[in-house]
C-alpha cells in the first residue's frame, strides 16, 4: 500500500538548525452555514481547529463519527490502528511531536476503556488531547443496555473537559469547548456522543438560549511576562550565586539558544530530567546530561554542590537528587502556577513561557568569572563520555546493551525522532544516545508506562513522513502492543523499532533485588523470534547476537525503505546501574543472589568483573563509600562466584 501521508500542515518552523515547536494558534474562520448531521458539525469544527489526523478504531457506537469522517476524509484523516491503548499514545506523541493538538476516537464501553492508560500518558506529560468516545442510546443509558459504561465518570480524573453530548445542536459548541480547554490547559479533553445523536440533524434540539454560532475557534495561548521587578529579584538571586545549576525541563525544549545563553551567562552546568533530553544537545558544553537514576554523575555533583538552583519548565519529581532544601536559593520558571514550589522551596517564582521569560530575563543577567563550577561538571563531563565510549565498545558476549544503543547513536539521523519505552531499555537511550540539534526524543514521563514506544514512532512517522523515527523498546513492552506492527505496515511507516530482547522484564528485576533484596520472581518472559512475526506481517526482521556485527547489521536495518524489527538479543544480567550507586543497594543486591537469585552466579560474576568498587564511584566519585560495606559486599559477591 502507498504511503498515504504526504502533505502535512505543521506548526514547527526550523530555526538555526534545531526545530523550535511553537504553540497551536488558531485563526477564526469565517462563520459557514453547517449542513448535515451532528457528527458532520463535530467533524468539521474540530478541523477548524487544526486537527487533521485522528487515531482509533470504528465500532458501533460511533458508526455516525466514521461516516462524518467518511465524507470529510480529504480534511481530517483516519489512522486505524489496532488497540485503543495505541490510538490514545499516538494521540499523546502527535501533540508531543507538533505542538498540535491531538485527537483519537474509540467506540462505546470498551473501546472507551482501552483509551485510558495512553490518555493518563497525555495527563501526566501535560499534552493536548482530544478524545471522543461513543456511547450507548441516549435514552438508554442507565438501563443496563449493552456497552452501557458512564464514560463521564470514567474519564472524570484524567480530564480537563469532560462533556456528553445531549442534542445534535450541542455538538459544535461541545467541540469548540473540548479544542479550547486541551489547549489552554494543556490536558486532555473528552467528550462522549450517544449513538443516536450522531445522526441526528445538526441544529436539533436547539433551546431558545442556545443561539447558533455563538461560539468560535479563535484562539491564542497565554504569553504572559513576569513584572520587572520579578524579573530584578530573581535575577540579583541568580547574579548573587557562586554556583548556581540549572535544571531544565520539557518546558524548555524550545529555548534552546537561550538555555545556552543563561547557562553562559552564570557558569551553570545545565541538567536535564529525560523529558527535557532535547533541550539543549547532548554534546553542548553546557550540559551534564541526564539526572536521577538513568542520570550522570556530574549532574548529580551539581545538584549536591550548588549554591542556587533554576528550574526551567520541569516538575521533576524524583526531589532526591534535588539540593536539599535550604541547601540553595531557588529560582523557578513554570508555565502552570500549580508546579511552583512544588519540588523546590523556590524563593521566587513566575509562571510564562520558558523562551519569553528567559529572553526578558538575560539582558539582567551578568556574566560571572568564576567559571570553575561550570569548569568541574565540564570536565566531568569528559570522563563520563570516556566511561561510556569505553562500555559502548565491548564485544564480549552475550552483547551488552550498552553497545546496541552506542551503536544506534553514531547512525541516527540529523533530524532523527526518538522514542522509547518504560524499563531498562530507558536507561540505555537516555545515557548512549547523545541527542543532537534538530533531533527530537520522548518517551512516557511521569506515568511511565510501558508499551508506548512503538506507537509513539508511528505517531511521529505520520506528523513527519519524511524523517528518520526510531524506537528503543524491550521485549516485554513491545509485546504489549506487537499488534501495532500491522499500522506500521497497513500505512507503510517506515519506522524502524530496535527491540532489547534479553526475556525478562529487566526493570522489575533488578528492582526486586536491588531495592527489597528479594530474588527475581515471576519476570522472566516467554522467548518470541521478533524479527520472524515481522517478516511474517509483511514488514523486515533482523536478528543481531554478535556485537562485531552490531553496527552492520543496523546500517543494513536503517536503509530499508519500509517498517523494521531489529531484535538484538542482550545479556540480561547487565544491571542498569545508577551513576552513584550507593553501598546499601549493592548490599541488597548481594543479600539477593545469597536468598537463591536463579540467576546468581552469572550475575555475581559480572558484578566480580566489574570490581565492585567501581560500581560505588560509577562515573568518578564517591568519598564517602562506607570501606567496611564495600569490604562485606565483596565478600558475598565472591563467595557466590566462587
Amino acid at each position: 500500500m502507498r504511503h498515504l501521508f504526504v502533505s502535512q500542515r505543521m506548526t514547527v518552523r526550523r530555526v538555526k538548525g534545531h526545530y523550535d515547536m511553537a504553540e497551536q494558534t488558531v485563526t477564526a474562520q469565517e462563520p459557514t452555514t453547517v449542513e448535515g448531521t451532528a457528527a458532520d458539525a463535530f467533524i468539521e469544527t474540530i478541523h477548524n481547529w487544526g486537527i487533521d489526523t485522528i487515531f482509533g478504531l470504528p465500532g458501533d457506537g460511533i458508526n455516525g463519527l466514521m461516516e462524518a469522517l467518511r465524507v470529510h476524509q480529504e480534511k481530517v484523516r483516519f489512522v486505524q490502528v489496532r488497540h485503543e491503548e495505541a490510538a490514545a499514545f499516538m494521540a499523546c506523541a502527535y501533540a508531543k511531536y507538533t505542538g498540535r493538538l491531538g485527537c483519537c476516537i474509540a467506540t462505546s464501553g470498551p473501546g472507551a476503556i482501552h483509551l485510558l492508560n495512553g490518555l493518563y500518558d497525555a495527563k501526566m506529560d501535560g499534552q493536548p488531547v482530544l478524545a471522543i468516545t461513543g456511547m450507548t442510546y441516549h435514552d438508554l443509558i442507565g438501563t443496563f443496555y449493552q456497552q452501557d459504561v458512564n464514560t463521564e465518570a470514567l474519564f472524570s480524573d484524567v480530564t480537563v473537559y469532560n462533556e456528553r453530548v445531549m442534542s445534535g445542536s450541542q455538538a459544535e459548541e461541545l467541540a469548540n469547548m473540548a479544542c479550547r480547554a486541551a489547549l489552554s490547559r494543556h490536558g486532555v479533553a473528552h467528550i462522549t456522543f450517544p449513538s443516536d445523536l450522531q445522526e441526528v440533524a445538526h441544529d436539533a434540539g436547539q433551546s431558545k438560549a442556545n443561539i447558533a454560532s455563538h461560539t468560535s475557534t479563535n484562539y491564542r495561548p497565554e504569553h504572559a511576562l513576569p513584572t520587572q521587578n520579578e524579573l530584578e529579584r530573581m535575577a540579583e538571586i541568580l547574579n548573587s550565586g557562586k554556583k548556581v545549576a540549572i535544571l531544565a525541563g520539557r518546558g524548555a525544549l524550545d529555548a534552546t539558544d537561550e538555555l545556552e545563553q543563561v547557562a553562559d551567562l552564570l557558569a551553570a552546568p545545565i541538567a536535564k530530567p529525560l523529558l527535557g533530553k532535547a533541550a539543549v544537545p547532548d554534546e553542548s558544553p553546557y550540559t551534564t546530561g541526564g539526572i536521577g537514576l538513568l542520570g550522570t554523575a556530574p549532574s548529580e555533583d551539581a545538584m549536591e554542590n550548588c549554591d542556587t538552583l533554576f528550574m526551567i519548565g520541569s516538575s521533576y519529581p524524583y526531589m532526591e537528587f534535588l539540593p536539599k532544601p535550604g541547601a540553595a536559593r531557588g529560582v523557578q520558571i513554570d508555565r502552570d502556577p500549580e508546579r511552583i514550589g512544588l519540588r523546590y522551596p523556590v524563593e521566587i517564582g513566575v509562571t510564562g513561557d520558558s523562551k519569553t521569560v528567559l529572553q526578558a530575563l538575560i539582558p539582567l543577567l551578568k556574566r560571572k568569572k568564576d567559571r570553575s563550577f561550570l569548569e568541574t561538571a565540564q570536565k566531568g563531563m569528559k570522563q563520563w563520555w570516556a566511561l561510556l565510549d569505553e562500555r559502548g565498545q565491548r564485544r564480549d558476549t552475550p552483547m551488552k546493551p550498552q553497545v546496541v544503543a552506542w551503536e544506534l547513536n553514531r547512525l541516527l539521523a540529523d533530524d532523527a525522532i526518538i522514542s522509547t519505552d518504560s524499563g531498562t531499555i530507558t536507561t540505555w537511550a537516555a545515557r548512549y544516545l547523545r541527542i543532537k540539534r534538530g533531533q527530537m526524543f520522548s518517551c512516557s514521563g511521569n506515568l511511565a508506562t510501558m508499551a508506548p514506544g512503538f506507537p509513539y514512532a508511528n505517531a511521529a512517522q505520520v506528523a513527519f513522513p519524511n524523517r528518520q523515527c526510531i524506537a528503543l523498546v524491550g521485549d516485554g513492552g513491545f509485546t504489549m502492543l506487537m499488534g501495532e506492527l500491522a499500522t506500521a505496515v497497513k500505512y507503510n511507516l517506515p519506522v524502524k523499532i530496535i527491540i532489547f530482547k534479553n526475556n525478562v522484564l529487566g526493570q522489575i528485576k533488578w528492582e526486586q533485588m536491588v531495592f527489597l533484596g528479594n530474588p527475581e520472581y515471576g519476570v522472566e518472559l516467554q522467548t518470541l523470534d521478533f524479527a520472524g512475526i515481522a517478516d511474517a506481517a509483511g514488514a523486515k526482521g533482523f536478528t543481531i547476537t554478535d556485537p562485531t556485527k552490531c553496527r552492520a547489521t543496523l546500517e543494513e536495518a536503517l536503509r530499508h525503505p519500509g517498517p523494521a524489527i531489529i531484535q538484538a538479543v542482550v545479556d540480561p544480567n547487565e544491571p542498569p546501574m545508577p551513576a552513584k550507586v550507593k553501598p546499601e543497594q549493592v548490599l541488597k543486591m548481594a543479600e539477593s543472589l545469597a536468598r537463591g537469585e536463579p540467576n546468581r552466579i552469572r550475575i555475581g560474576a559480572t558484578l566480580f568483573r566489574d570490581k565492585v568498587d567501581d560500581l560505588f564511584v560509577t562515573g568518578g566519585h564517591n568519598d564517602n563509600a562506607d570501606e567496611g560495606l564495600i569490604d562485606k559486599v565483596k565478600d558475598k559477591i565472591r563467595g557466590i562466584v566462587e
